[in-house]
């Protein structure tokens, strides 16, 4: 068992010689080990499930959830895939519109009014005559 996750048999996997299992990660946060993440990169041919293109070395590359975990998905073996950073990065910003979205819309279908971002009014500052001059000496007058 590796640290963050857990195992479990893949039934896709039946036609290999032998078995193995899938990691299941234990929370929403955990990181793939270095050998999941090699298993699921041959398994994708290094390449990018977003853009299809191959994956070179040296190249900066993320493990994405295919289905986000913000819109129900697992953080699991069979829910990651090797994506290019700046394409991960783009579809990161999508599926948070999309949650942002559906958000919406539920609200709105259960009556509950979307509530604007207003900035607090002030009172504000009492006005104050200009100054003068900022190269000499304020003279204070006595009466």
């Amino acid at each position: 068992m590796a640290v963050g996750g857990s195992y479990q048999a893949r039934g896709d996997e039946a036609l290999m010689a032998r078995s193995v299992a899938e990691w299941i990660g234990k929370t929403a946060d955990a990181s793939a080990p270095k050998h999941v993440r090699l298993r699921i990169f041959k398994a994708h041919e290094g390449k990018c499930h977003i853009s299809g293109r191959k994956i070179m070395p040296g190249e900066p590359w993320d493990l994405d959830h295919i289905v986000a975990l913000i819109n129900g998905g697992e953080n699991r073996e069979s829910n990651l895939a090797p994506a290019l950073r700046d394409k991960h990065k783009e579809k990161t910003a999508k599926d948070v519109a999309e949650k942002a979205r559906i958000d919406r819309k539920m609200a709105a279908s259960i009556g509950l009014k979307r509530i604007g971002i207003r900035k607090i009014q002030s009172r504000g500052f009492a006005p104050v005559p200009p100054q003068r001059s900022a190269s000499r000496p304020i003279l204070r007058r006595h009466t």
